[in-house]
């Protein structure tokens, strides 16, 4: 017991310190994006590209994520309409309901966002998210940035080395790899990926790990900063007006049409699944038709959906407006010779027993600067699977390298926190010093795990 409330306290003061140095000198999500794009900048004119090439690189990468961030922000609609449905906000307050103290509150809501990221990042953020605006009125004396970072845990720590891996089921499929990564790698089948028995220990092992920080990091009532003290608080949905005056207010006040758009849509989804199968067929896109779908059966009548779209956009503010400059970044990371130095300087050195963890690192670096799981895996495939190739290393798990040590640098990248932070409607700041305990907490037990698990596996020629 004394062990465990030295430990407990121990973790609570550095939690409240790095929180309280966030909070101080962290600076707002878009600045850090601008700082981020000027030091890509600097560095790609210090390593020879010249200052045409790069301002066109941002010029034109700056929408080549466009889509990207259109699925994110109706990802946050799409959710955020499911979770205020009648039948599902009574489910989440009746969840918010079983904490009794601002610690266990923490614990839960972290165990939720990163267990359920598992299965899907989206769904399992959205849902956190609305369960916090509910624990926030019942428990009393919480943390809000406590409880924001737990929130966070899912996407910014577990989320690629379940479902929502975009690096694993590229290789998985054939018609999805170029060709000339294709020659390196062949194809990877999720066995050897997010299938594999030593991904699910990582995985059981980082929710055991992040849950337990989140529980005795959490600070007392007495050194807590609640949501009244962010001037934050969460009013129910507005009630949709039962009357109508004119036909079409009646038929915004009924489920006349609701029946038929469903059944079209879910009857899409069928087909989809059936057609591509379960694994292939989870991306974005089907999550949100799904969500949007099932939101507008729960709702029933088109104006109740229309007033929960409506509640949900503001929250897609620094999405719509941030990404596009981590675009811009993309596109000067990879039309200049940075990706290309860090990788001859991280993997041209390394040996099979120490190219684990150097992949790691540099995974983690460029992660900070091109936070985009999918895309980023095109640029680093090449090269650190070549490399893998050469030195005998599992090239599975070369892959969970990557998926596993690029997701750590999101734990402080406001990249992936945006929908959040709308949602919870506090800033980057007030979240970073837990997630940054987060961070050095999980993060030599990653670089470990890395090492040791690709000790066993053994190599096998890419399966062409």
């Amino acid at each position: 017991m004394r062990v465990s409330e030295s430990y407990s306290g121990i973790l609570v003061r550095l939690g409240i310190s790095l929180a309280n140095w966030s909070e101080r000198w962290f600076p707002d999500a878009l600045v850090m994006a601008m700082s981020a794009a000027v030091i890509v900048f600097i560095a790609g004119l210090s390593l020879g590209s010249t200052l045409p090439d790069l301002v066109s690189a941002f010029g034109d990468g700056f929408w080549q994520l466009i889509s990207f961030t259109l699925e994110v922000a109706m990802m946050v609609v799409s959710g955020f309409v499911v979770a205020t449905s009648p039948p599902v906000a009574r489910a989440i307050r009746w969840l918010a309901t079983i904490p009794r103290t601002p610690r266990s509150a923490i614990a839960l809501v972290a165990l939720f966002s990163t267990a359920g990221s598992l299965l899907s990042w989206g769904v399992s953020f959205i849902f956190s998210v609305l369960l916090v605006r509910e624990i926030v009125q019942n428990v009393r004396g919480t943390d809000y940035r406590a409880l924001g970072a737990a929130t966070y845990l899912g996407t910014g720590l577990l989320s690629t080395l379940g479902l929502s891996s975009n690096a694993a089921l590229f290789m998985a499929s054939r018609e999805s790899i170029p060709p000339a990564l294709f020659r390196i790698s062949g194809v990877i089948p999720l066995t050897d990926t997010i299938f594999a028995w030593q991904n699910i220990v990582t995985a059981l092992v980082l929710v055991c790990v992040s849950v337990s920080t989140a529980y005795f990091s959490a600070p007392a009532a007495s050194e807590a900063r609640t949501a009244d003290s962010f001037g934050v608080s969460f009013e129910p949905p507005l009630p949709v007006l039962e009357g109508h005056r004119t036909p079409g207010e009646w038929l915004e006040n009924n489920g006349l049409l609701t029946v038929p758009i469903c059944a079209i849509g879910f009857a899409y989804l069928v087909e989809v699944f059936y057609s591509k199968g379960p694994l292939l067929a989870i991306d974005l896109n089907t999550l949100n038709f799904l969500s949007l779908m099932v939101g507008l059966l729960l709702h029933w009548r088109p104006r109740a959906f229309m007033q929960a779209v409506t509640a949900s956009v503001p929250a897609t503010a620094g999405v719509l407006i941030q990404f596009p400059f981590y675009a811009g970044i993309f596109g000067m990371m990879t039309k200049s010779r940075i990706t290309a130095e860090l990788a001859r300087f991280f993997v041209g050195f390394s040996t099979k027993g120490s190219f684990p963890v150097l992949v790691s690192v540099y995974s983690a670096i460029l992660g900070f600067f091109v936070p985009s799981g999918g895309s980023k895996w095109l640029i680093e495939a090449p090269y650190v699977l070549q490399a893998a190739n050469q030195l005998h290393v599992n090239l599975g798990w070369v892959v969970q390298i990557y998926n596993t040590s690029e997701a750590l640098p999101n734990l402080v990248n406001p990249f992936w926190m945006l929908p959040l932070l709308g949602l919870l409607r506090i800033r980057a700041r007030d979240i970073v010093g837990y997630c940054l305990l987060q961070l050095l907490v999980n993060l030599p037990i990653v670089l470990f795990l890395m090492w040791f698990f690709a000790r066993t596996l053994p190599y096998a020629p890419p399966k062409f």
